[in-house]
């Protein structure tokens, strides 16, 4: 696919994860709608980096838990770029159980509402004019934590709400990938451990004991945290790189799910 011309949709974009994929998609030529709601204090920053950048770009805030203020969203990016090809799923609002305690029911509410929710009503008001484009693109972001659910090291970090609802996003995007084709690709990328989700540059990393943050790096296989560099080079994969790939998971956690086992070397065998 090429990217030079194209108009993409982040969700997510004032910082971290989402700005870092505004600002790849950017560097290839795409016109981009930066939408947030939270983290007002970063839009001057935000502004800053992709003006630098020399992007053709819109911020727009959105709350996008209020379902009724999401096709007015999608009509922005028409109104301004006549066209969507490219949107990136990128929204949600995990709950950390080390951070939150005990669920109280506004918790729950929000997880789901944002991280599940808000996915579903974007991308179905934006599907008509995805498919208008007849090469258009959905990447859902997730998190393994709809594999590994509260359990092992990432229990102290994934609520029971928010790994339910990451499960979740994988059957919306097989359900996607059948109701958008042939015109539309919608992928997914399963996210482990990054520095500014899930990891060090959060609130929650620095309330794990030391030991605790080791235990989790430990059960990574490449023995790291994942970059943001590390998910923009995987989004523009994903776009870019695999026209024949749909409906497809790619997990991208450094082998943190396979961190809890070990493999030995062949054993020498008693037959000569």
């Amino acid at each position: 696919m090429e990217l030079n011309g194209k108009v993409a949709l982040v969700l997510g974009a004032i910082k971290g994860i989402g700005k870092g994929i505004g600002l790849a998609l950017s560097a290839e030529g795409a016109k981009v709608v930066l939408n947030y709601y939270d983290w007002e204090e970063s839009l001057g920053e935000m502004k800053q980096d992709f003006k630098e950048a020399g992007a053709d770009f819109l911020v727009a805030k959105t709350n996008l838990i209020d379902t009724d203020k999401i096709p007015p969203l999608i009509d922005k990016v028409i109104d301004k770029f006549g066209r969507l090809d490219i949107l990136v799923n990128n929204i949600e609002r995990g709950g950390w159980p080390v951070v939150h305690g005990a669920y109280v029911r506004e918790q729950w509410d929000l997880e789901i509402a944002t991280t599940l929710r808000a996915k579903w009503w974007v991308y179905t008001s934006a599907l008509p004019h995805l498919k208008a484009s007849s090469d258009g693109v959905v990447v859902n972001i997730s998190s393994i934590a709809g594999c590994t659910g509260r359990s092992g090291p990432a229990g102290r970090v994934f609520n029971d709400g928010y790994a339910a609802v990451n499960r979740a996003v994988s059957s919306l995007t097989e359900t996607w990938a059948r109701e958008a084709a042939p015109e539309v690709r919608v992928n997914e990328i399963m996210l482990g451990f990054f520095e500014t989700r899930h990891g060090p540059q959060t609130r929650g990393w620095d309330l794990l004991t030391e030991a605790q943050r080791s235990e989790i790096i430990d059960h990574t296989l490449l023995g790291r945290v994942g970059t943001i560099e590390d998910v923009a080079n995987a989004v523009l994969f994903v776009i870019r790189d695999a026209p024949f790939m749909t409906g497809s998971v790619l997990r991208l956690d450094g082998g943190y799910l396979l961190g809890g086992e070990y493999s030995e070397p062949m054993p020498k065998g008693v037959i000569d």
